[in-house]
């Protein structure tokens, strides 16, 4: 297949450590005791090596590295797989390189470090600036290390940079969920990620569920902060993602868009579209560390499953309807290899005040948009 005629394509690399499990987190992330990060470096590149053949020399848009908390990781060995990634993959001219870190004092002393290696977007896990609300989640930074990290990442070179904020924290109230919006907007950063707290399965909040706020004040607390993120500047682009003009995440709307990903190192995802047979496939690695590194030079792969043709419109649908501004039907036909009639026809059964369509392409109305779920559920 021509490149032209396939998706665009990122790499997500899976750093599987945390310093601390947080409560609510349901994510492939373990404690760090002794991390051998040579021996994960060589398992990463081998890993890579073996997805090489799926994509057909496609330049990638952008890289981002995910946990776990990839800062734990020294700035040298973030920058090796940054090379090392080069040397196998031609990078796009405007290459975003994201990497996720906690606002800890020990990260923060190699913030510059990651600049110069080649990371050029952060995103800082904040959740909150409210110390006693921080402690209910069991984060293991204050407030005060959060504004810290804020800092040092700016004055390490970061012109763009994310904060990630929780709201429907256990002991939360309506104001102080705004307030942390407040203080967020005021730190001259370019991206807010805004997404509640869910209680998930095999979490120690799961077990021992903490006491969060009610849905009716939960919808308030949404709407009420979302009023203030919009008249702070930051405009809602997906459901949980708000940004300064033109500073939307290229990686999370590669996703969104339904577009191509490699995914490298312990349990990572992927989704490849197949260049011999156009077949949409999604894969995922050997979930476990020590077994992803023992196998990742002959077998990462811990599973692979083919998108049948009849579950490729809701597929996309699920992640592109997400985008406030929706998709167009060339962006459709490009990361879905179907023609356009096809999703056009799945959308006419959905009523038109939800769904909105016009000759470029489809969006959620603002009412559609509130009952997305509903919408989706309409596909199954």
């Amino acid at each position: 297949m021509n490149n032209q005629l396939l998706p665009p394509l990122s790499l997500y690399v899976h750093i599987p450590w945390c310093v601390k499990k947080c409560p609510y987190c349901d994510f492939n992330s373990h404690i760090s005791n002794s991390i051998d990060e040579k021996k994960y470096l060589a398992a990463l590149m081998a890993d890579l090596d073996t997805e090489l053949e799926t994509v057909n020399a496609r330049p990638i848009k952008s890289i981002f590295f995910g946990g776990g908390t990839p800062s734990i990781f020294s700035p040298d060995t973030i920058n090796r797989i940054i090379e090392g990634a080069q040397q196998r993959m031609t990078f796009d001219d405007n290459i975003e390189v994201t990497m996720e870190a906690n606002p800890g004092t020990f990260e923060q002393k190699n913030f510059s470090e990651f600049h110069a290696a080649g990371i050029n977007r952060l995103s800082i896990g904040i959740q909150s600036f409210n110390d006693q609300h921080l402690k209910n989640i069991g984060r293991v930074h204050d407030a005060q290390q959060a504004m810290s990290a804020i800092n040092t990442a700016q004055e390490a070179g970061f012109d763009n940079i994310n904060l990630d904020l929780m709201f429907g924290l256990p002991e939360q109230n309506i104001k102080q969920a705004i307030n942390d919006i407040k203080i967020a907007c005021n730190q001259n950063v370019q991206h807010i990620s805004h997404y509640q707290l869910t209680i998930e399965a095999n979490t120690f909040f799961h077990k021992h569920p903490p006491v969060t706020p009610d849905m009716e004040t939960l919808w308030d607390m949404q709407n009420q902060c979302h009023d203030a993120l919009n008249n702070n500047g930051f405009k809602q682009y997906e459901v949980s993602a708000f940004s300064l003009p033109d500073k939307q995440c290229i990686h999370n709307l590669n996703y969104w868009n339904f577009g191509d990903y490699i995914g490298i190192g312990a349990g990572a995802h992927g989704k490849i579209t197949d260049t011999s047979s156009g077949k949409i496939l999604r894969r995922w690695k050997r979930r476990q560390p020590e077994d992803y590194m023992t196998h990742a030079a002959s077998s990462p792969l811990s599973g692979q499953s083919e998108i049948k043709v009849d579950e490729l419109i809701f597929e996309f649908l699920l992640n592109a309807l997400r985008l406030k501004n929706g998709f167009s039907y060339e962006v459709f036909e490009l990361n879905t290899g179907l023609d356009r009639k096809a999703v056009i026809e799945a959308c006419l059964t959905i009523d038109a005040e939800l769904l909105l369509m016009d000759d470029w392409g489809i969006r959620c109305s603002d009412k559609g948009y509130r009952f997305l779920n509903d919408i989706l559920e309409k596909f199954i």
